[in-house]
């Protein structure tokens, strides 16, 4: 399990960052809406990505080392 840790918190973390910018430069736009959701949903949703990428990593963190 904390194997697959490390790859999902990093995916997680770069498309929560991503989505947030997205919805960010949206809004500074002058855009309420994109494609049926409101910005501020998105924005929303990147910050929960950007949270479990955060707690997968922490996770991975504090795991102990197998030993062999």
């Amino acid at each position: 399990m904390p194997d697959i840790l490390r790859p999902l918190g990093t995916l997680a973390g770069l498309a929560g960052l991503s989505l947030c910018l997205i919805a960010g430069g949206i809004r500074l736009a002058g855009s309420h809406w994109l494609m049926g959701f409101e910005i501020v949903t998105l924005l929303q949703i990147g910050i929960g990505g950007m949270v479990l990428g955060c707690f997968s990593l922490l996770v991975h963190l504090t795991h102990p080392a197998r030993r062999h």
